[in-house]
């Protein structure tokens, strides 16, 4: 058995400029990962279920454990003092660390400390969605404009999912690899080595409840996979757990698209890009498999504001190219008028 610190370091090794600080940002991730992780195992007991009563920046009520979880991310990353900053979907502005830390660590994490957050108490699989980004110049404090003026690239998208296992799956452009948590000796163990998604799986997920708002080229496509077509596999079977996580991971490992699309009412749609889509579609496109807006690569959209949105289209390859197919004859004109300003 291989552990998360294990594999970290080895693969440290493979470069030989490797100074053994971004291992030791991802094995604060992984504390952080278990400390939320008995966190939610413990949350009816511990009476942290229900609403903190406040409301976050994307105008969403806080759970408890929404707050708890970003505290915690927070408090593990300032202590490991490999993180210059950290943008939240839990705080509206970036979080800078001062001092030697702010002006020297060399990463900026963004984070949705815990997505899926609306389920817990009827003991959905939640999870935290994280990007690594590196900055490209140290010796000062972090700036919101070195953030969306090409300060930073992206090294790192991953996630850590809470359900019946407890997973943290990540990559750094070199495949995609997942480790259980063994809650009998506390370390994340090497699981699901190289992850592949399948070109073309059976199962959509999206939330049809939307249908009446929806682009004419999302109806299309939800008609597609209704359809009754052996040689496709069609018709596709529907799964939508309502936690992005929980709907990628199952997808990751079976195959499958997941769609949340802009809307008439919501056109820039809902998922935020920095620390949603862009750690996803990283992790999609290493898998093999394919991430967009329904017109363009996620990875090749500007950031141009930390709390950004966008529509996501992700998961098998061959499923997402169909819908960008139906997106492109039947929704342009839906990205003229409302996606123009991308």
């Amino acid at each position: 058995m291989k552990t998360l610190v294990e594999f970290i370091w080895e693969q440290q090794e493979k470069y030989g400029n490797a100074t053994g600080e971004f291992s030791r940002l991802m094995n604060d991730m992984g504390i952080a990962g278990k400390i939320v992780n008995r966190d939610v195992n413990r949350a009816g007991l511990a009476e942290i279920l229900g609403y903190e009563g406040t409301v976050n920046v994307q105008g969403e009520s806080q759970k408890k454990l929404d707050v708890i979880a970003n505290n915690e991310f927070i408090k593990a990353l300032r202590n490991g003092r490999q993180c210059a900053a950290i943008i939240s979907e839990e705080n509206e502005d970036v979080v800078i660390f001062d001092g030697n830390i702010g002006m020297n660590a060399k990463y900026i994490v963004a984070l949705d400390p815990l997505d899926g957050s609306s389920n817990i108490e009827v003991n959905v699989p939640i999870g935290t969605i994280f990007a690594i980004y590196k900055r490209k110049e140290t010796g000062k404090l972090v700036t919101l404009d070195e953030i969306l003026n090409g300060g930073i690239d992206l090294v790192c998208g991953g996630y850590i999912i809470y359900g019946s296992s407890t997973m943290m799956v990540y990559t750094t452009g070199d495949g995609v690899n997942g480790f259980t948590y063994d809650p009998t000796c506390g370390i994340f163990i090497l699981s699901h080595e190289n992850m592949k998604i399948s070109d073309l799986g059976n199962i959509y997920s999206i939330n049809e409840a939307n249908y009446l708002y929806f682009p004419e080229g999302v109806k299309h496509y939800i008609k597609y996979c209704q359809e009754d077509d052996p040689g496709t596999n069609r018709p596709y079977t529907t799964r939508y757990i309502g936690s992005l996580i929980s709907d990628f991971h199952r997808n990751l490992l079976r195959g499958g698209i997941y769609i949340y699309p802009g809307t008439k009412k919501n056109p820039q749609g809902k998922l935020r890009l920095m620390y949603e889509c862009i750690p996803v579609a990283f992790l999609a496109e290493q898998a093999g498999g394919k991430a967009s807006d329904g017109f363009k690569r996620i990875l090749d959209i500007p950031i141009k504001e930390i709390h950004q949105r966008t529509p996501l289209f992700i998961g098998s390859r061959i499923m997402v190219e169909k819908a960008e197919a139906l997106m492109a004859e039947y929704s342009q004109d839906f990205y003229e008028t409302f996606m123009k300003d991308k």
